[in-house]
């Protein structure tokens, strides 16, 4: 793979998840960042799979995960497994311990796959909205608290309280670069929709969200409080906050994703947030 096919992979993944979920959720930015993972090396870590007019029928990478998709039409006829296959061959020879993948629940038949290859769930997640009929109601915010949206410059800083605050479930941290690729340097990416707390003029909570084409949805990449500064109430504030900025750019629903090694889906519902649909993260040793 290279820059050249990032279109057709993203017009391959919206189709999926069209079928699977009656929209695309997944914009041109994410497959982009995707694929500058470090240690990504798309000659050897991508496969692409083309039919005889030369359409974009499967794809899959990996890269300590994986992914695989098959356009719905091409679907039966193999090549999941084949690259599944694939997948697994190319992180043995990169010496992987093991390898991950995320399949929605709906997916019955990719969840299948999986378990008759020896794949064990690992960790559930899910993906919440937040419907909105009128516009949010946002509190005060609690003393000591001032919140005012994302500006140009507020980058290093809330790199720094993500990758701060993550550190208690992901694996590894992030560089800026790699955080800046999934969040601020998308062009999806949304400043008045994202709101920031600030106490004694420090970043203490952020809320990144997104503006995704195609889609009636606001969407949240990533909520994070400083832990010296929770259970104060300051990310629902952050959440309404988002939820009121999506709502006056027409947006009637606003939309995050979360799983359960955060221990935040209770947040998420107190919030009045409800699950849309859910997905498990499955692993196998290799």
């Amino acid at each position: 793979m290279t820059s050249d096919d990032t279109a057709d992979v993203h017009r391959l993944v919206s189709a999926c998840e069209r079928e699977l979920f009656g929209r695309g959720h997944t914009d041109l930015g994410r497959i982009a960042a995707d694929f500058a993972r470090p240690g990504l090396i798309p000659e050897s870590d991508t496969r692409l799979i083309h039919d005889r007019s030369g359409r974009l029928v499967a794809r899959a990478w990996v890269n300590r995960r994986c992914e695989v998709d098959v356009h719905p039409e091409h679907r039966g006829r193999g090549l999941g497994s084949a690259l599944l296959t694939w997948a697994e061959a190319r992180a043995r020879r990169a010496s992987s311990a093991r390898i991950v993948q995320t399949i929605p629940d709906g997916n019955t038949n990719a969840v299948a796959l999986l378990r008759s290859r020896a794949y064990e769930p690992m960790v559930t997640e899910w993906l919440l909205e937040f419907p909105m009929t009128e516009e949010p109601a946002v509190p005060e915010p609690p003393a000591g608290i001032t919140v005012r949206s994302f500006r140009v410059g507020d980058e290093h800083d809330a790199h720094q309280l993500v990758e701060d605050a993550f550190d208690e479930w992901q694996q590894r941290r992030m560089s800026y670069q790699e955080w800046a690729r999934h969040t601020v340097e998308r062009p999806t990416f949304a400043p008045a929709m994202s709101a920031l707390a600030f106490a004694d003029g420090q970043l203490v909570g952020a809320v990144l969200s997104l503006d995704l084409p195609d889609t009636d949805d606001g969407y949240i990449e990533q909520v994070a409080v400083r832990r010296d500064h929770r259970n104060r109430g300051i990310a629902r504030l952050l959440l309404l906050n988002a939820f009121r900025a999506s709502y006056q750019q027409g947006r009637k629903t606003c939309t995050l994703g979360t799983h359960s090694d955060t221990g935040a889906l209770n947040l998420y519902l107190r919030a009045g947030m409800a699950v849309r649909h859910s997905s498990t993260v499955f692993r196998k040793d290799l």
